[in-house]
């Protein structure tokens, strides 16, 4: 490249500055190695000659073409593949050949033009052997200018057609040249080739490139000592635009502008894969949150109901405390003072009438409760559970982007699954009874501690029994130290109105201490199972949070980068 002046100076300067940026956010994303290569290539060919890249099938006469550019038989020709690596032409005092690597080799030689562009002869983007077309397909992002070499007996293949579409993705200057035109028997031919080949290029590349039908045979004939040739090959006009319309300019705009298309491809490529990801992060989003809903609803539809339920056990001793009051008034009247009189008869009295079936009937309310309590909270596991199976299936076919890219896919994949082995793992091993025992035992320690009795040797029922009774006994043993005018005037319904509220205050205290020891219970049952479920897949929230973070930023990045990139481009133009 030619000594650069003061503003080409600054643009490459800062081009340079923003493809190193893209560079560093290109490893943050881990982004794919034959990408990171491609752009370093791209930075690193800031500072090469112009390169002139030779591309097309194999005998499309490529190579026949290179001779014809540079007057003389160099390199070797055929109808079979005679290129199988990268040979690289550059300027040198003689003919030598260098070779750099297994599929890259630089041949000197003393042609003048070199001295400013060099020229890349690639092997056949149909060979046989697939390893040399990845070659070609590598060593293109790297050029300035690309002469797309197609045949006159069979124009733009589809293997051809592929190749283009790579070449336009990496935003490359594409020249298009028709070789082998005199084996064509007329100017009508030629002309209806010339526009088969126009149709296709505007149709695949939007726009239509240069196009110059030539015979590159005959204009190395003309070359090497049959200059009557010469205007037959037509090779005149694609000479004067390789050597008078790629000025010092012209190559100097395109040596800029190459690794900004370069850049601008792959900026483009990881934004749409960030966004991608940041569209299936979304989802998984929706699906926590979704989550987050469900378990919110389950709480408050398991407190409603436990209400409703306790609300059952409550109008059992309601329902006690009534028989009570009808055993007190109809006991505690002058007529049974002899009854009174025996602590025993008024106590099982009491228990046959008041307390009756009342402990059994709460026993089985609480037992109904707890069993309720543990099925609800299988149910709830098993919805999280099939919740997380179905988005698995839901997305186990969505490729984004390029699978082989990093780790997302893998790190996402490998913690849903984690999440869902977790909580069928619940399901498969959750033990009903041994659950319901320990709430029940729970609840049974709560209800006996707040009323101070022995833990092991008193359940619900027994508690009940103990409590209620107690309003008899307490009563019945002040009687016998009475006498029948004190009992039937004062003692007996003075008695009877203090039953009736030790009744009361002991079924309120037996009520409250049942409906505050269950709930209790229930609430930290509730606050286990939610904490379960959560703790399972919090691995996986946290993956979604902190993967969104990052591509939001990761985006943000780039898109600053692309926006750089175009600004660039305009003032590159301007040279």
């Amino acid at each position: 490249m030619q000594i650069l002046n003061e503003k080409q100076e600054t643009l490459i300067k800062e081009e340079r500055q923003v493809l190193n940026d893209l560079r560093v956010s290109l490893v943050q994303f881990n982004a794919a190695p034959e990408d990171q290569e491609t752009l370093a290539d791209s930075i690193q060919q800031l500072d090469e000659l112009f390169l002139l890249v030779i591309v097309g099938e194999f005998n499309a006469g490529k190579s026949a073409f290179i001779n014809a550019l540079l007057g003389d038989r160099l390199l070797k020709e055929g109808v079979t593949p005679t290129t199988t690596h990268i040979n690289l032409l550059r300027y040198g005092p003689s003919q030598e050949r260098t070779v750099v690597s297994e599929n890259q080799h630089i041949l000197t030689l003393p042609v003048e033009w070199l001295s400013e562009i060099s020229i890349v002869d690639t092997p056949g983007t149909n060979a046989i052997i697939r390893a040399h077309e990845e070659i070609t397909s590598q060593f293109v992002p790297r050029s300035d200018i690309v002469l797309f070499i197609t045949s006159a007996d069979r124009p733009f293949t589809e293997s051809e057609r592929i190749f283009l579409e790579r070449i336009r993705d990496w935003g490359k200057k594409v020249v298009i040249v028709i070789n082998k035109i005199d084996i064509l028997e007329s100017e009508a031919e030629l002309q209806q080739v010339v526009q088969f080949v126009t149709d296709n290029a505007r149709s695949l590349m939007g726009i239509v490139p240069e196009i110059f039908p030539i015979s590159a045979r005959l204009a190395l004939r003309a070359k090497t000592g049959e200059p009557g040739l010469w205007e037959a090959s037509r090779f005149e006009a694609l000479e004067r635009y390789i050597h008078d319309t790629l000025d010092e300019s012209s190559r100097i705009r395109l040596k800029l502008s190459n690794p900004l298309g370069v850049g601008a491809h792959l900026v483009e490529k990881y934004l749409k894969i960030s966004r991608e990801r940041l569209d299936l992060l979304k989802d998984d989003f929706d699906m926590l949150e979704d989550v987050d809903r469900q378990l919110a609803l389950y709480k408050e539809d398991m407190q409603r109901s436990f209400e409703f339920r306790m609300s059952d056990i409550e109008k059992i001793l309601f329902e006690m405390e009534n028989r009570g009051q009808e055993f007190f008034d109809e006991t505690f009247r002058l007529a049974r003072v002899m009854d009174l009189l025996s602590k025993e008869r008024i106590q099982n009295e009491f228990e046959h009438k008041v307390v009756g079936d009342a402990p059994q009937r709460i026993e089985r309310r609480v037992n109904e409760l707890i069993d309720w309590l543990v099925d609800a909270d299988l149910r709830q596991w098993q919805a999280v559970t099939e919740h997380l199976a179905e988005r698995r299936r839901q997305h186990q076919d969505r490729i984004l982007g390029d699978p082989g890219i990093g780790s997302f896919h893998y790190d996402r994949e490998r913690l849903m699954d984690a999440v869902g082995r977790e909580t069928q793992r619940v399901v498969d091993t959750y033990d009903r009874r041994r659950e319901a025992e320990a709430i029940a035992e729970g609840a049974q320690q709560a209800v006996a501690a707040s009323a101070a009795m022995s833990v092991g040797a008193v359940g619900l029922g027994t508690l009940v029994t103990l409590l209620a009774s107690t309003a008899a006994a307490d009563i019945t043993g002040v009687l016998l130290a009475s006498v029948i005018a004190a009992v039937g005037l004062f003692i007996i319904p003075a008695r009877r109105r203090y039953a009736k509220q030790e009744m009361s205050e002991k079924v309120a205290a037996l009520r409250q201490q049942l409906v505050t020891s269950l709930r209790g219970q229930f609430e930290r049952e509730m606050e286990r199972s939610l904490e379960h479920i959560n703790e399972a897949i919090a691995p996986y929230t946290r993956f979604v949070r902190a993967e969104r973070t990052k591509l939001e930023e990761m985006s943000a990045s780039l898109e600053a980068l692309q926006t750089h990139l175009d600004h660039l481009r305009v003032r590159i133009e301007e040279i």
